[in-house]
């Protein structure tokens, strides 16, 4: 590697690294806003949405430039088309956080609709999905990349008992059909946040090993009892 990749590519790392804190920042808020029905966090998230998209792209343009200066081959060029995948999974990350921002502004006229306990579960869990997708991206570490990648299926279970404990709600209290509504898309933002989490996971066995796992099961989910996650308390 030149010296002038190597400082192209440390420049990279850094703003990849700063979106990565911003986008995890609206997870954050997301998050709390909808567990404390703060307004106020819902609209900060969807207002820092602009400068997040600005991060992107501009990542993105980087690693074009990159690529047409320095012509990197092997583990060089297998990073930066990395780079590129993570930089647009963070991105439709952040757009799912301000998705949820926005169904915690549309429950704020129904405050007498109670928002499952599992679905903070599943965003703590998304969240750290995320951030430990990133850890693994950082460390060079396929097998942290491995076990996101089961953690996953805990989500899906999350969404689903979710789902069905609001089909009741809408089944006993019609009255309440419009927030559940709200409340089920807010699972699914969710649901598709942890889905981006692992494409990013995916994109680090690809990036250490040189194997594109997307689409492959075998041989990257670890067994259950290694991806248990602790049931939350009734």
């Amino acid at each position: 590697m030149t010296k002038h990749l190597t400082r192209d590519m440390e420049s990279i790392h850094r703003e990849l690294l700063a979106l990565t804190g911003r986008v995890e920042d609206a997870i954050d808020k997301a998050g709390r806003a909808l567990r404390e029905r703060r307004l106020d966090l819902a609209e900060q998230v969807v207002e820092d949405d602009e400068d997040i998209d600005r991060r992107e792209v501009h990542l993105e343009e980087e690693c074009l430039k990159v690529l047409a200066l320095h012509q990197p081959v092997a583990v060089d060029l297998r990073r930066i088309a990395t780079v590129l995948k993570v930089n647009n999974d963070l991105e439709r990350i952040a757009d799912l956080a301000v998705n949820i921002a926005e169904r915690v502004q549309a429950l704020d006229a129904f405050p007498e609709f109670t928002i499952p306990r599992k679905l903070q579960r599943m965003i703590d869990l998304a969240s750290l999905m995320v951030r430990n997708a990133m850890d693994a991206f950082v460390n060079l570490d396929a097998q942290q990349a491995r076990r996101i990648c089961t953690l996953d299926d805990e989500v899906d279970r999350y969404n689903r008992e979710i789902i069905t404990e609001l089909h009741e709600t809408m089944e006993h209290q019609p009255e309440l059909i419009r927030p559940a509504l709200h409340c089920f898309s807010a699972s699914r933002h969710v649901e598709r946040i942890a889905d981006h989490a692992t494409n990013i996971a995916e994109d680090v066995i690809y990036l250490v090993e040189g194997e594109i796992a997307r689409h492959r099961h075998d041989g990257i989910h670890l067994p259950r009892e290694e991806s248990a996650w602790p049931e939350p308390k009734s």
